[in-house]
């Protein structure tokens, strides 16, 4: 299911984006605007595990002793 979300930005800012669009060859404004989320996200998740990873290193880490104790 897809949703509709509107978005004013600075003239300036769209006719950067549109250039992309066109320049990198995305379908569409919508496509580069998902394709930046995408990316936005894998870079936070990247982040979350980076610091999971270095708690863990460090002896922070939590011994799960069943699927219960994720939560």
């Amino acid at each position: 299911m897809r949703n509709i979300v509107n978005v004013s930005l600075p003239e300036k800012l769209v006719k950067l984006i549109k250039k992309e669009v066109k320049g990198e060859g995305y379908a569409s404004v919508s496509e580069f605007i998902r394709y930046l989320i995408r990316e936005w996200n894998a870079k936070k998740i990247a982040e979350e595990l980076k610091k999971d990873r270095l708690n863990f290193e460090a002896g922070k880490g939590k011994i799960l002793k069943s699927l219960k104790d994720i939560r």
